[in-house]
């Protein structure tokens, strides 16, 4: 854990891989270590909990971009719009148009990302297999917003490996560049499957309570 675990990981999935560091749960000082060591993509869950560490923070260190990981609740959009750089949790119809209707007031270069459920579990987010070609063409399409790939969570007792081939079939076809997939227990299995950007969280900060 820490920052000699933070430079192993880095070494690891090399210079194409963008390492995310999920920083939910964790405090302002958890962090800055990793802000002086020069890490500049985060990822939080909560859009409360980002406004309320990262404001400060973000002031401090302009050039970080901060990622939204977590569900998007739509009472929470405008809030979201205005701390994050980027949503990666895209799933809904309804919920690319009150952000499109949001942008439309406040505009904002955000990009997004769209999550699919590649395991279509009932209990998880993400937008089904078989809608997410609509979804995708909806999003980039119809209501023109900035996506730039496709993030997955593969169900815990599956084998990763097809579920991110998966995700990169899909993003393929849509002529998306981004795949954000792989965490602390299989991320250099993502990279192996093309991963550009893989959510690191327990191996830098150690267990969450």
């Amino acid at each position: 854990m820490g920052l000699t675990e933070y430079e192993k990981i880095k070494n690891e999935i090399g210079q194409n891989v963008a390492l995310m560091a999920v920083s939910k749960t964790k405090t302002a000082r958890d962090i800055l270590p990793f802000l002086q060591a020069g890490q500049r993509l985060f990822g939080e869950n909560r859009v409360e909990e980002a406004t309320e560490k990262w404001t400060t923070l973000k002031q401090e260190y302009p050039d970080v971009e901060l990622h939204l990981i977590g569900h998007l609740q739509k009472n929470k959009i405008k809030e979201a719009l205005k701390i994050f750089d980027g949503i990666d949790t895209l799933d809904n119809f309804e919920l690319a148009e009150k952000i499109t209707a949001e942008l439309a007031k406040n505009p904002r270069k955000i990009k997004f990302m769209i999550e699919v459920n590649t395991g279509d579990e009932e209990q998880k987010s993400g937008i089904s297999t078989a809608k997410a070609d609509e979804f995708i063409n909806y999003c980039i399409r119809d209501v023109k917003l900035n996506v730039t790939g496709l993030m997955c969570i593969p169900p815990q007792e599956d084998e990763p490996a097809p579920h991110f081939a998966f995700l990169g079939e899909i993003a393929k076809k849509h002529g998306l560049k981004e795949l954000s997939m792989g965490m602390s227990n299989d991320y250099l299995l993502a990279v192996q499957q093309g991963a550009t950007i893989v959510r690191i969280g327990t191996l830098l900060f150690g267990k969450r309570e």
